[in-house]
């Protein structure tokens, strides 16, 4: 019996998505699905363009539909990113289909170099993402991207975000001296942090990353309390002193219902350029370990490296400067794995009410 698209689709029922854990089919992955003698064309839709499991997904595909008879698969790649559920306001950010949070309990951790080069990552991964950088007292996006010039407001109400390095980017830092201090109240910082997300046109944008400042005060709070975040990853070093203050800071978000994504291990080993030595000098390892021990996603190493400091002094950040450096695959796959944690967190929330829609009908 000849193979037809009825048989064809039925056969793809049996592959599943290795991330969500359902079949292809009932998530509605499967586009355009054509069969044409022993020929069978189709498209497949990612939930994300940085999906880490696309080749796993393909070679799933080709081999259930030659097991009822296709002779040759020929499969073309698409990617929906799917929105969070829902937002505390709908009309903070409308064209914002996910916000993402990166964290960390305490400074010094890199979390805003890994910050950039997440979002830059997303980006060449061809998402389209743009970076807010919400630390209001020592805003770093503009030393560490080399902007120096000043947002333009187009109708007098909003602000235009600058394009750099194919993100969408806007900071405190863009706007006032870079040797100004901030000595501002919590409730003048967080009602700046929330101007900077509700008066700057975003646009439509598959992911928002917010460097947030360290610990667990105003900032994460405030951001609760204003808007759905689809979750937050958090950046920590190896050693003890580190990953005892990111589990405050887990416990801090799960106490505001934030999902947490991840944990990602930044300076996680040197290796000398001379003698190729790997020294672990805050340790190595201890994230990936307390990732098990919370039973939350362990989202990669990011080497402590030379290159990667000189491109945030630069303002070259190291996936825009080097893409093909070893540092910058690291980011890359770090980037991959924050893109399946997002999808598997929309798809297993709960739908929420959004405010705001009412007045829109």
């Amino acid at each position: 019996m000849a193979l037809d698209a009825k048989a064809a689709l039925e056969a793809l029922k049996n592959v599943m998505d290795p991330e969500l854990h359902r079949d292809i089919v009932s998530l509605g992955m499967v586009k355009d699905l054509r069969v044409e003698g022993g020929i069978v064309a189709l498209k497949i839709e990612l939930t994300t363009p940085a999906c880490p499991l696309r080749e796993n997904i393909g070679q799933a595909v080709e081999g259930a539909l030659k097991a009822v008879g296709a002779a040759d698969v020929r499969i073309t790649w698409a990617a929906q990113v799917r929105s969070a559920p829902g937002v505390v306001d709908s009309t903070l950010m409308p064209g914002v289909k996910n916000i993402v949070l990166v964290g960390a309990g305490k400074g010094g951790v890199g979390k805003s170099t890994v910050s950039l080069n997440l979002a830059v990552a997303l980006a060449q991964l061809g998402a389209s993402v743009g970076i807010l950088d919400a630390d209001i007292y020592g805003p770093s996006l503009p030393l560490m991207t080399g902007a120096s010039q000043r947002p333009d407001s187009k109708d007098g109400d909003s602000l235009e975000p600058l394009d750099l390095f194919g993100l969408k980017a806007m900071s405190i830092g863009f706007l006032i001296d870079p040797d100004q201090a901030l000595i501002w109240r919590g409730p003048m910082a967080t009602g700046a942090l929330i101007q900077l997300l509700r008066d700057v046109r975003w646009g439509s944008l598959d992911y928002l990353i917010l460097d947030l400042p360290p610990g667990t005060g105003d900032i994460p709070l405030t951001l609760a309390q204003n808007i759905r975040a689809a979750g937050v990853v958090l950046v920590s070093t190896p050693q003890d002193v580190a990953l005892s203050d990111v589990i405050r800071a887990k416990q801090m978000f799960d106490k505001v219902s934030i999902p947490v994504l991840g944990i990602l291990e930044n300076m996680s080993s040197f290796v000398c350029p001379h003698c190729q030595k790997q020294t672990n000098i805050f340790d190595h390892g201890g994230v990936r370990v307390a990732a098990d021990k919370m039973g939350i996603r362990f989202l990669g190493e990011i080497p402590l490296d030379l290159a990667i400091r000189e491109g945030s002094d630069a303002g070259v950040p190291i996936v825009a400067g080097q893409p093909k450096s070893s540092q910058a695959v690291a980011f890359l796959e770090a980037a991959r794995q924050v893109a399946a944690a997002v999808s598997v967190q929309n798809m297993k929330a709960p739908k929420l009410p959004v405010l705001g829609a009412q007045s829109r009908a």
